[in-house]
């Protein structure tokens, strides 16, 4: 038999070539998952703690005008994220509105905090 020089298909080094680097580029991918990940767990911490701080808000402006004091409790978000929030009544001279600051933080392998502020007219 006479084996032809130009013969046809992969060489077994160039098959190895080629599996290095997609290992290399699978590699890569998995890092990029990771960090996807952790900003989304972020993010959604973060929206949860903007929605927590809304409610409390709309809660205030429920209340009625003379009720309305600086105080602090705790929530519980859907991902077990334990959330402090306290909020700062401030009247002005006149009492015919009231600044009103809350704040949320909580802790996810990171401190963290979100301010609100808003104003609420009687």
């Amino acid at each position: 038999m006479n084996l032809s020089r130009k013969s046809k298909g992969f060489s077994l080094i160039e098959v190895l070539i080629a599996l290095i680097i997609l290992s290399v580029s699978l590699l890569a991918l998995a890092g990029l998952m990771a960090t996807t990940t952790k900003n989304n767990s972020s993010g959604s911490h973060m929206t949860e703690a903007a929605t927590f701080a809304q409610d409390r808000l709309e809660e205030l402006r429920a209340t009625p005008w003379t009720m309305i004091t600086t105080g602090s409790d705790t929530r519980q978000g859907a991902t077990g994220i334990v959330y402090t929030r306290s909020w700062e009544v401030v009247p002005n001279t006149a009492d015919t509105l009231r600044t009103v600051a809350i704040t949320l933080s909580w802790n996810d392998r990171v401190s963290h905090s979100i301010r609100l502020l808003s104003v609420i007219g009687q």
